[in-house]
């Protein structure tokens, strides 16, 4: 059964899709941007914030589904500049633990809204 997962703990979707997806076991967390959900605005123009942003609204939609940020299985990192990967990567490591998930990281031209960062999950629910 597929059961989409939605919260005013983390910014609503910016197009046709669901914050996530709960399929069995795993929930999809779909690409977080730096939207601080009390204001609908960036919290920041700097990456770190931005990134920090990001997994706060993940943790967010976790808890919405009955799980846990610590229970991310994967990861994938968007980024407008590789520059910031070493400070983005001492943030994401704030809010995980040991065994990380697995993860890509990519740069790209461009992320919605001319955001820095976005991050998107897989999380196993309990």
């Amino acid at each position: 059964m597929i059961t989409a997962i939605s919260t005013a703990d983390a910014p609503g979707a910016v197009g046709p899709y669901s914050q996530a997806i709960k399929v069995g076991n795993l929930l999809f967390v779909s690409g977080q941007l730096p939207i601080d959900p009390a204001t609908g605005e960036f919290n920041s123009a700097n990456a770190v914030e931005q990134a920090e942003q990001c997994l706060r609204n993940m943790a967010a939609i976790a808890r919405e589904a009955g799980t846990k940020l610590s229970n991310t299985v994967k990861t994938t990192v968007l980024l407008t500049d590789l520059g910031d990967f070493a400070e983005v990567n001492r943030v994401y490591a704030e809010f995980f633990s040991k065994p990380f998930p697995a993860r890509a990281c990519y740069e790209v031209k461009a992320l919605p809204k001319g955001a820095k960062v976005e991050i998107e999950a897989v999380i196993a629910v309990d």
